[in-house]
């Protein structure tokens, strides 16, 4: 095969996709399409993209093509790639997987029976420091995980939020399933995707409402989440996330404890006893764009050069997750998952 030929739907985080997909020697940005032309176009003058659209059936329609990237709001994610897959692409989509596991599930059926990738837009798993961390782990050092506490907390955010984010029709939800499914993820990944049984969740919406009083937009998702997963190997995790929360800054957080070691990131850290006193080990790490390497492997994986490591299905393991959270949160009570 020569270069991968990529089309693009969506240029807001699409601009990512297209600025990686140039830097990879594998792959080209031969078109992009999103509803804002004037933004589409700046893209492609940027990343010297041959083709513009508005709608991306006509993209699909217009065929030279070998794979697309989703990047548009969670609600367009499914028809999207279900449409490419029957075109034949392979599909990044980025995160998270749809609206509900409902949804997702209808993504990877669709390219299970089309006999294509469907690889999700985790970057975070490609960073230098979490795939050292996962080499780390899979050599024993930090023994079983049996407790991990996960986050993604912001101090100030809705000044910057609108349109399609902070409406749960087209999102899904909030903070949650914007930048929490990203660190859920991580926790998840590192632990070796260990199924969940049963989750606790609580949500709030203490600001947004407010702020978004009287425009054309109201608020109609949570500004803060939390929640207690419990996982069939009898491991635990908490999470957190939010918009908007009166903290000292904001955070960004996976700590680990394990029966052999512990481990947090951001910053790198393992914690473990050696000759019989507490040692702290900073392992030193070339940091690397998680986004150039996710798509890297998403190339090499369309190839038949790497098997894919963040998968359609890991993505709608991730939602199940997610939609039990905002069950749990709206019911007050436990809610198992089969």
């Amino acid at each position: 095969m020569n270069k991968v030929r990529v089309g693009i739907v969506g240029a807001g985080i699409g601009y990512l996709h297209a600025q990686s997909i140039r830097k990879c020697p594998d792959a080209e940005p031969v078109a992009i399409c999103d509803v804002n032309e004037a933004r589409a176009q700046r893209v492609a003058r940027e990343f010297d993209i041959p083709r513009v659209y508005t709608d991306y059936n006509k993209m699909l329609q217009d065929g030279g093509m070998d794979a697309m990237a989703v990047c548009t709001p969670n609600v367009y994610h499914a028809p999207q790639a279900i449409a490419a897959f029957e075109a034949g692409l392979h599909v990044i989509c980025e995160k998270p997987l749809s609206v509900n596991a409902v949804e997702g599930a209808k993504m990877v059926e669709a390219a299970k029976k089309a006999g294509r990738i469907l690889m999700m837009g985790f970057n975070n798993r490609f960073r230098s420091d979490t795939q050292l961390l996962k080499k780390y782990i899979e050599t024993g050092e930090l023994g079983e995980i049996y407790y991990a506490k996960t986050g993604w907390i912001r101090r100030k955010c809705l000044q910057w939020l609108s349109g399609w984010f902070i409406n749960k029709e087209l999102s899904g939800g909030g903070p949650l399933i914007d930048i929490g499914v990203h660190v859920l993820d991580l926790t998840l990944w590192l632990m070796g995707n260990p199924k969940p049984v049963s989750v606790m969740g609580s949500s709030y919406a203490k600001f947004g409402p407010k702020r978004f009083e009287g425009t054309n937009t109201p608020f109609t998702v949570e500004d803060l989440a939390a929640g207690f997963i419990k996982l069939e190997n009898g491991a635990t995790v908490m999470m957190e996330a939010s918009w908007e929360s009166h903290i000292a800054k904001e955070q960004i957080y996976v700590s680990l404890i394990g029966t052999q070691g512990g481990a947090d990131l951001d910053p790198f850290r393992i914690y473990k006893d050696m000759n019989g006193a507490p040692v702290d080990i900073s392992p030193q790490f070339q940091p690397v764009s998680g986004h150039e390497m996710e798509i890297k492997h998403f190339i090499a994986c369309i190839k038949g050069e790497a098997e894919c490591i963040s998968t359609g299905e890991h993505g709608l393991h991730i939602m199940q997750i997610l939609d039990a959270l905002y069950k749990s949160a709206e019911t007050g009570m436990s809610v198992e998952i089969a």
